[in-house]
């Protein structure tokens, strides 16, 4: 029973994740990166801060304190040079490039938390990387492999490093306080070095006026993100890290209909494949976690 309810927060987490980044990329392009991800943290820190108000006291034991604090630096850090990433190369190219964050997350659970998988959650797993890859090359890319090799990638590879990391050191303090924590605490050390960055580098007129312009947008960009990271932190509470992040990985799938539906955007074939064959393969990976 505990493993069908971190599946189901597992998808919860992809359905999330898929719609929060459709908004998080309207809200950096109008708004900006940083103020982007101060509003993720304050709308989490509010949210659940009436879940959290009995625990905050666990937050100062050594071994929590440190926990949470690197990892709200950690997040602060790799969410910048993310963005920065996509500023300074070809988003096509990125997104590739950021998927890193799937095998680097595996690779953690299996040498901090003993994990394994059978050869079939093996193969699955391949199959959802290959699909989250077809999504995210398009034709140029095939045409042009120096493209890889642009500005930005190296960047990238090291935010998706971070990102792995993240997505360990979530589970982490979601097993060693709980998944509310594991959110709300990073949300509130991310958020101050936010409002430090905003603060030296312009004050806060224009943040305030950006929130009474996008109130709505940024809701809705908070809402899902914190979702998203709720989700995956009761998901992983339970259940295996690289077993949960393999499904949840295939939210891009969702982006890319949306960006179909909404943005319209055009899409090759491939990338269709691409993201049947990852949600199949999430779908199986479900069904062969016992």
């Amino acid at each position: 029973m505990i493993i069908e309810v971190s599946l189901i927060f597992a998808f919860l987490a992809m359905i999330c994740w898929g719609i929060g980044d459709f908004f998080i990329q309207k809200s950096a392009r109008k708004i900006g990166n940083v103020e982007a991800l101060l509003f993720v943290g304050l709308i989490g820190l509010i949210g659940l801060f009436p879940f959290v108000f009995d625990s905050i006291n666990q937050l100062f034991e050594w071994q929590n304190l440190l926990l949470i604090g690197f990892l709200g630096l950690l997040t602060f850090v790799a969410g910048l040079l993310d963005f920065e990433a996509l500023k300074e190369g070809k988003l096509s190219v990125i997104e590739v490039v950021l998927e890193v964050e799937l095998p680097t997350t595996i690779l953690l659970g299996l040498i901090f938390f003993g994990e394994r998988l059978t050869g079939t959650q093996w193969a699955i797993i391949s199959l959802i990387f290959i699909g989250i890859l077809m999504m995210a090359i398009k034709k140029a890319h095939l045409k042009n492999l120096k493209a890889f090799l642009e500005k930005g990638v190296l960047i990238a590879l090291i935010a998706s490093v971070g990102m792995g990391a993240i997505n360990f050191l979530t589970t982490a303090a979601s097993r060693q306080i709980s998944p509310l924590m594991a959110v709300w605490g990073p949300a509130f050390v991310f958020s101050i070095f936010c409002l430090i960055v905003i603060w030296r580098r312009e004050g806060f007129k224009k943040t305030f006026s950006n929130l009474k312009r996008y109130k709505w947008l940024i809701l809705a960009m908070g809402i899902f993100d914190t979702g998203a990271w709720l989700s995956y932190a009761f998901a992983t509470f339970r259940g295996e890290i690289a077993i949960i992040t393999a499904i949840t990985e295939s939210y891009p799938a969702l982006g890319l209909l949306l960006g179909l539906w909404i943005n319209k955007e055009k899409v090759d074939r491939h990338q269709y494949l691409g993201a049947a064959l990852a949600i199949i393969a999430s779908i199986l990976l479900a069904m062969n976690s016992n």
